[in-house]
């Protein structure tokens, strides 16, 4: 990964927001602009000189440079990992570290990630440097940075989409009825895992029957009934990258209502797909799919947003909801999910991940989307 240039991208952006520094907590973006993997780390960005007023004499090797504070426990991984940046293994508390470095300036500007930090963090900030230092709650700077992925970003999801699906259709061959929905979720996350996976991405979803009908239906101790619908939703990471993939099958004879309901969500499902193009907005891709749906008459039964990013996190900007107004650029990675879900009778979600290119979008996920019935 080029973690300079990120770096230095990032420092253009406090520079264009005014901000004489700022102090990075949140692990994805940490690992995403120096390539840390521990649970404790702080990043410092602070500016050259000309831009902040100093009264410290040892300030000067801190600016320009982004500096970086973890504790004992990761000496050795934080000298492995960290790229582009100054390693300083802490003694005290992280924010402790970092304050007596900008306490050093007598007059400044520093941002902090406002969409990360607890209360209690903010409060604590504000305290440790003196009163001409002033803390600037920023939300969404690195995220926004983080949306457009580099070739090398997208290389990597793709790898974990292909494994993602591998696994899923190895668990697929053990749905069957009396199976516990738990029993198939430990086959596929056992299966990830032997196939090189860090780990999964979230929870995995095994709902079968009635209980398809709830969105986040985790897998339970619930056995697979003699005839319903399963949705099947998982993810797995690779080498930090996330991957989502939806499908629902039928154990069982379909019947003309149920294959209706089907084929009217994977029409939806490729309406949002097609509306996927530079400049489109977040929004209008989710009314594709909203309005395919009702025509159908089964929007009443579509409860979430379309979809959403996919990178380092499985959930990030951009929303694919009502309204959002932002616009697809080349390099998003985002999910396409539409989904329908009838109380007492069951549901159905698929969801793609698809990649924005200068021309529309490129699907990601292999697995066919024909309807099986087990």
């Amino acid at each position: 990964m080029d973690y300079g240039s990120r770096q230095k991208k990032f420092q253009q952006t406090l520079d264009g927001q005014h901000l004489d520094g700022f102090v990075v907590t949140h692990a994805a973006n940490l690992r995403y602009l120096c390539g840390y993997t521990g649970s404790s780390g702080l990043l410092l960005f602070l500016s050259g000189p000309s831009r902040a007023k100093t009264a410290g004499t040892g300030y000067s090797r801190f600016a320009g440079r982004p500096t970086f504070f973890t504790d004992g426990r990761y000496t050795e991984q934080a000298r492995e990992e960290v790229a582009g940046a100054r390693v300083v293994i802490s003694k005290g508390p992280l924010l402790h570290e970092a304050a007596q470095i900008v306490g050093q300036l007598t007059s400044a500007t520093i941002g902090f990630e406002a969409d990360y930090t607890s209360v209690a963090s903010a409060k604590l900030i504000r305290k440790l440097a003196h009163r001409r230092i002033r803390w600037q709650p920023a939300a969404g700077l690195i995220m926004q940075q983080r949306m457009i992925k580099d070739p090398e970003e997208l290389q990597l999801i793709a790898g974990a989409v292909k494994l993602g699906a591998a696994v899923y259709e190895e668990a697929l061959q053990s749905l069957r009825p009396g199976v516990r929905e738990s029993e198939v979720a430990g086959k596929l996350e056992y299966a990830a895992r032997q196939a090189g996976a860090d780990g999964m991405a979230f929870e995995t979803i095994v709902a079968a029957g009635k209980r398809a009908a709830l969105p986040h239906g985790r897998a339970s101790r619930q056995a697979i009934p003699r005839r319903g619908f399963v949705v099947v939703d998982s993810g797995v990471i690779l080498r930090g990258y996330c991957s989502d993939m939806t499908r629902t099958v039928h154990v069982g004879r379909v019947s003309r209502e149920e294959r209706r309901w089907y084929e009217a969500v994977l029409e939806a499902q490729l309406a949002g797909i097609a509306e996927v193009v530079p400049g489109k907005t977040a929004g209008q891709v989710d009314q594709a799919a909203r309005q395919t749906l009702r025509r159908a008459k089964l929007d009443r039964y579509f409860t979430h947003s379309t979809g959403h990013g996919v990178g380092l996190e499985i959930h990030e900007p951009p929303r694919l909801g009502k309204g959002q107004a932002e616009r697809l650029e080349p390099g998003m990675v985002i999910t396409i999910e539409p989904g329908i879900y009838v109380p007492g009778k069951g549901g159905i979600r698929i969801e793609d991940m698809v990649v924005v290119t200068d021309r529309g979008c490129r699907v990601l996920t292999p697995v066919s989307k024909e309807l099986v019935e087990i």
